[in-house]
């Protein structure tokens, strides 16, 4: 959590939850805190680019967009000016959609209704666009500042100043999309009202051009298989297509909780790693069109004990071939760094299918199949004779063959530990 105080010098703090306790806040470093005044951050999804404001030296008028990313040693880098997006006036109250490239903020310059308004801009082919202004009923001739959007995509939230609905100088409005359409609510008892009928006198609709791109969100604990206790694990994300490592989530040490964001449009691969525990591994395709959804789900790691096996649901092969696809690569280097992190571990690489086919066919692909992922080892340094590959083909189903969705998952690769 990233907090910063609105006095003096107005610098940025960082405060890492710890178990079920917050850590105290820590100043961020020089590259971002300075002599002049800090406010208002957004962080990337992946959290590795950080968007402030600051007025420090170097700024195009008062309080400028700032960006800062994370170093290969994990440390923020010097920030760099916005001046794409920055004028002569103010800048405030930064948000980055987390789609990763839409940049909501305010401004009293551009092209303003009065007051701060608020603006987006995409970054695109290398550079951000020109910033849009939301228009009316979002912005007014007041102050309208700290727009976000939910992780649904169905609402958004605000400040603004002095509307005939308000109850005070600066209030609170939800904005609620429907069918393109924002309606502004305001309520006396929480500040936020979540309405689902309109209330005439506080409702303003007008379509509006904002990035309403829904989430999946991910969600569960991680646990040990065998005491069911929480587990501080690391939760790595990648896409899978650009063999990219998108960001890495620890779980909560005391609760084993997680959360993961996963913007649509991508074929993701989750690796979860903890000291002392084989990997385990999920694959999430979320299409472009995907509605905002959660999905529940405990994961349960198990210790490195012989005749513990897992299933390596990111490897994949081309269709009735033993040829490994591109996108197998972060699965098959987990497993390199498991052997190689415990150097007298063997195992077998087992190979599964589905029913369709002939029993000797399916057999040999499966052999086939197991046989590439022990190559890809050996040639990345891993001694042969901790390794024996076997193809079941159809003998070792997990699921019915009688559904599209059971023989998907009994096409499989699994490994399991033989000796320690």
């Amino acid at each position: 959590m990233f907090i910063y105080k609105d006095v003096n010098n107005g610098d940025i703090y960082e405060c890492k939850l710890k178990g079920d306790k917050w850590d105290k806040p820590v100043a961020l470093p020089k590259t971002i805190n300075s002599k002049f005044h800090e406010s208002s951050v957004s962080l990337s999804p992946d959290g590795r680019t950080m968007y402030f404001i600051s007025d420090k030296e170097g700024s195009v008028g008062g309080r400028d967009i700032w960006v800062s990313t994370l170093d290969k040693k994990g440390k923020w880098g010097k920030a760099i000016n916005l001046k794409d997006l920055n004028t002569i006036y103010d800048e405030e109250s930064i948000f980055m959609h987390p789609d990763g490239k839409t940049l909501y903020f305010s401004s009293q310059g551009h092209k303003t209704m009065g007051g701060f308004d608020i603006f987006k801009s995409t970054f695109e082919n290398g550079k951000w666009g020109e910033p849009v202004n939301l228009g009316y009923p979002i912005n007014t001739p007041e102050d309208d500042l700290f727009f976000t959007i939910a992780a649904s995509g169905m609402h958004a939230y605000m400040m603004s100043d002095t509307r005939k609905n308000g109850f005070g100088d600066r209030d609170l409005y939800m904005v609620t999309f429907i069918l393109e359409k924002p309606v502004l609510t305001n309520s006396e008892d929480n500040l936020i009202a979540w309405r689902t009928e309109p209330v005439s006198e506080t409702v303003i609709e007008s379509t509006l051009a904002v990035n309403t791109a829904s989430l999946t969100l991910l969600k569960g604990r991680v646990l040990d298989e065998a005491t069911k206790q929480p587990v501080e694990a690391s939760i790595i994300l990648t896409d899978l297509t650009k063999n990219e490592e998108l960001a890495t989530f620890t779980s909560n040490s005391a609760t084993g909780k997680y959360l993961v964001s996963l913007p649509s449009g991508k074929n993701y691969g989750i690796a979860v790693k903890a000291d002392g525990y084989l990997f385990h591994s999920e694959n999430f395709d979320i299409p472009n069109a995907a509605a905002y959804q959660e999905i529940e789900k405990d994961i349960y790691l198990k210790k490195v004990e012989v005749g513990k096996e897992i299933v390596l649901k990111n490897i994949f092969f081309d269709f009735n071939k033993s040829t490994l696809r591109p996108e197998s690569k972060n699965e098959l280097e987990n497993l390199v760094q498991l052997m190689k992190e415990n150097p007298t571990l063997k195992i077998e690489i087992s190979g599964h299918t589905d029913n369709v086919g002939s029993a000797a066919y399916n057999k040999t692909l499966s052999q086939a199949r197991a046989k590439a992922v022990v190559d890809y080892l050996i040639a990345a340094g891993i001694s042969s004779d901790r390794m024996t590959s076997v193809g079941y083909g159809f003998d070792k189903p997990i699921a019915s063959n009688d559904t599209d969705e059971g023989r998907q998952l009994n096409r499989r690769t699994e490994f399991k530990i033989t000796s320690k």
